[in-house]
């Protein structure tokens, strides 16, 4: 009987949306009859579309534009208990919020990345993976006239891995509209080998050309060692440099939620360790998508933390449920197929992508026509699910 079946979504970002509404449709959910309850559990009452940061932090955003109210995501058969999850159990299937605990059928785990400050760099600049901090780094780019500006990679791995590029060259953009460039230098600081080394050489030299084409310095291999208000110290070939800036943008420390890992379901990569095709757990009826998982794809690569693949993943664990509720086999699988869309400022941008488990991979010349390509996804992704 499909009549009862409850599934809990842990998270109410892109991923979380993406799985609720489509086992909400494909179930057949409506306004008569609510064959199954979908229970979304997120702390926060908006849905911030983190793609758009970028665009805040040069004013071309503001928060009401890339945020909307999750209660408008609640259908026939969709509920979002708002709070703080307090644990989860994924062998019975059940979750805690509110002092209040929920049993179901299916759990999909898509709570994303815990952001945590790394190093002080929380009192030296701005954390452009959150809207307060993307908009107080806009605010300090407005009294900005000359001087230094640093955007800096904290640890690995992190979410969305075009930002911090993406960041450098907009506020490069930003600089020269203003017709201040001649008077700034911007820095990009990496713990990478080389710009999105999961992408292959050809996508890394590109980037490396794109950063070099706008005067951006690129420092590969830096590892952060210290920051406090205009100073920034770095350990880079085993030698300790010290540079000072005088505005700081950063992307904070990732790690797994703590509710996670007191739930037993992190491996040894320290995320939600999944089948890499049906993005199954250890546990029956649990799945997990989105950043929270890690999917290695070389010895030294993992599937990189971003939206564009936690849309995907999310109807693949969408169908599959629905599938198996029906009492079908699932019938569909991740193929890791996905692009990025790399702002460049002036109006272009150049897209990243293929499949990211074969490696095949390219990108493409920047031009207008994929600058508007991103605007459309953002619009597309209110329009579509709010």
């Amino acid at each position: 009987m499909i009549m009862g079946k409850t599934i809990l979504v842990l998270g109410g970002g892109i991923g979380g949306i993406r799985t609720a509404r489509e086992i909400n449709k494909m179930i057949g959910n409506d306004e008569d009859a609510t064959l199954a309850k979908i229970l979304v559990f997120e702390k926060e009452k908006a849905s911030l579309f983190a793609p758009s940061l970028t665009w805040m932090m040069v004013g071309r955003r503001e928060t009401y534009d890339i945020q909307d109210d999750l209660s408008k995501i609640e259908l026939s058969g969709i509920e979002v208990v708002y709070g703080d999850i307090e644990s989860v159990d994924p062998e019975s299937i059940s979750v805690v919020s509110n002092g209040k605990s929920y049993k179901g059928d299916y759990m999909v785990v898509s709570l994303g990345t815990e952001q945590a400050d790394y190093k002080g760099l929380s009192k030296a600049g701005h954390n452009f993976y959150t809207s307060e901090g993307a908009k107080n780094f806009h605010k300090k780019l407005l009294r900005f006239k000359k001087g230094r500006i640093a955007i800096v990679v904290s640890t690995m791995p992190f979410k969305s891995p075009v930002a911090p590029y993406e960041a450098s060259m907009l506020v490069d953009s930003y600089l020269r509209e203003n017709d201040i460039r001649e008077h700034s230098d911007v820095t990009l600081f990496s713990p990478e080998k080389t710009p999105m080394s999961f992408a292959g050489k050809e996508v890394s030299e590109n980037i490396k050309s794109l950063l070099e084409s706008k005067d951006i310095t690129y420092c590969p291999e830096h590892e952060l060692e210290a920051a406090e208000p205009g100073k920034l110290t770095f350990k880079n070939n085993g030698e300790t440099k010290e540079t000072s800036f005088d505005l700081i943008a950063y992307t904070p420390h990732h790690e797994c939620p703590a509710v996670i890992k007191e739930a037993g379901l992190v491996g040894s990569s320290g995320w939600v360790e999944v089948n890499e095709k049906t993005l199954s757990t250890k546990f029956k009826n649990v799945y997990a998508i989105g950043d929270i998982t890690n999917i290695q794809l070389s010895d030294d690569e993992s599937l990189p933390k971003a939206g564009v693949f936690a849309q995907y993943q999310a109807s693949v664990v969408a169908n599959n449920i629905v599938k198996d509720i029906h009492g079908k086999e699932a019938d569909k699988e991740f193929e890791a197929k996905g692009k990025y869309i790399l702002e460049q400022g002036d109006g272009k941008a150049s897209s990243i992508g293929g499949n990211f488990y074969s490696a095949d991979l390219e990108i493409k010349e920047s031009s207008a026509i994929q600058h508007w390509v991103k605007i459309l996804q953002e619009k597309s992704w209110f329009a579509k699910n709010f």
